[in-house]
């Protein structure tokens, strides 16, 4: 579950990390009065207008407008996904920003040319920065453990250094059974050359940054760029932080962070019913039960030279109102151009699969070629179900041929 940049400092105050003064607006005349009592009057001279939407490189971003779909400008120049505000009128100017960004749509490396639309606009103080770092907390599956890591390449996207610069970022692994230990964060104190204050004020910073990750049940918590200002103080400037989805349970507070409207519509759908679905950029939907089953079938269909249009995995104990409710989502993707139910019978038998999908045909048209494959428990009883439906239905009889039906159903479709 991910989370606005404002939730993430608001959660990370609690566990006294170091962020700026800021206030988040939903509408323009929200946005000229909050900067005008609570900066401009306040001696606040610097305002740094941000939208908060789930996509990083806000600030190389470009604002558009939807209807004409050119870059918004402001002053002569384009509009930014993070706007520095400087100067006299410093209220006007905000306010000014906020009416070219509140409701336009943002395109940043990671959206892509479809953007995603400004709803919300985080205010924030501006400070003196001497220099930019990066710090961020991630699970190293490879080591079952919390990794911490740092570079002096703040502001960067942490891949480009990865891939460019690799020995520029320094790590350190975190033992659960000791936990984060000072050690750690003096020696990452010293891979990043601080001294003095600044070296006392980081050490202090990531062992709090670490206490939140680990408390608030992250699954990534990253700060980018982690500023140290003239005064040698340490300053979340952004905050990245995701939840670990099977630790919701034990923070039911957090179903108030939720903003459903950055989130794929399917994907809010299948959260419904309990559904793992994440919606890709293919073409051939894909019916799964089990992670790992879920990833082979995706990786034959590219190897076949076919584009999943989705992960979806119906788990091991699907019933057929789940099945059910799993094909509507799948087939409601407009980019679907064929089907492919790939059900290997272990837990949840494929006589239910087969009644799920039956019963999902009842209440949706389906208007695109589907290929099942079942297998294992009662397949030969779901085989029959589905032949005696009265729905066009390609059988395979094993896995590759499969997914090498449906790439060829996709392809000829594409050359009609």
């Amino acid at each position: 579950m991910k989370i606005h940049e404002y939730q993430a400092k608001e959660l990370l105050r609690k566990f006294n990390v170091p962020t700026l003064f800021g206030r988040v607006v939903y509408t323009t005349e929200e946005a000229g009065r909050i900067a005008y009592n609570e900066f401009e009057t306040q001696g606040r001279d610097i305002v740094v207008v941000k939208a908060q939407v789930f996509a990083g490189g806000r600030g190389k971003g470009i604002v558009y407008d939807l209807e004409t779909n050119q870059p918004v400008t402001l002053f002569d120049k384009e509009v930014r996904g993070v706007n520095v505000v400087t100067g006299d009128n410093l209220a006007d100017k905000v306010y000014q920003y906020s009416v070219k960004m509140l409701g336009k749509k943002l395109v940043t490396v990671q959206t892509g040319q479809a953007g995603t639309i400004i709803r919300k606009l985080l205010l924030e103080e501006g400070v003196s920065i001497q220099k930019e770092y990066y710090a961020g907390i991630v699970l190293d599956r490879t080591v079952g453990q919390n990794v911490i890591m740092v570079s002096t390449e703040g502001g960067v996207e942490i891949e480009k250094v990865a891939e460019e610069t690799p020995e520029k970022i320094l790590k350190e692994w975190v033992n659960p059974a000791i936990g984060f230990q000072a050690y750690q964060a003096r020696r990452l104190a010293f891979g990043l050359g601080l001294q003095g204050e600044a070296f006392k004020n980081f050490v202090f910073f990531i062992t709090q940054l670490v206490k939140a990750y680990e408390e608030l049940d992250c699954s990534l918590l990253e700060i980018n760029p982690l500023v140290l200002t003239s005064e040698g103080k340490m300053i979340a400037l952004d905050a990245k932080m995701n939840f670990d989805d099977n630790a919701l349970y034990r923070h039911p507070e957090y179903a108030e962070l939720r903003d459903i409207s950055e989130e794929d519509p399917l994907e809010v759908e299948a959260s419904k019913y309990d559904l793992n679905y994440i919606k890709l950029d293919g073409n051939v939907g894909c019916m799964v039960n089990g992670a790992g089953l879920a990833m082979a079938t995706m990786d034959l269909i590219q190897l076949c030279g076919g584009m999943p249009a989705n992960f979806l995995d119906v788990g091991g104990g699907a019933n057929v109102e789940r099945i059910a409710n799993a094909f509507k989502i799948m087939i409601s993707d407009p980019n679907v151009k064929a089907v492919l139910i790939n059900i290997f019978g272990g837990i949840v038998r494929c006589d239910k699969v087969a009644n799920g999908i039956v019963e999902a045909l009842k209440s949706v048209e389906v208007k695109v070629p589907v290929i099942v494959r079942l297998d294992g428990t009662n397949a030969e009883e779901g085989l029959n179900i589905l032949q005696n439906s009265n729905l066009q239905f390609h059988v395979a009889k094993t896995f590759e041929e499969a997914a090498k039906k449906v790439t060829e159903v996709v392809s000829s479709l594409q050359d009609h």
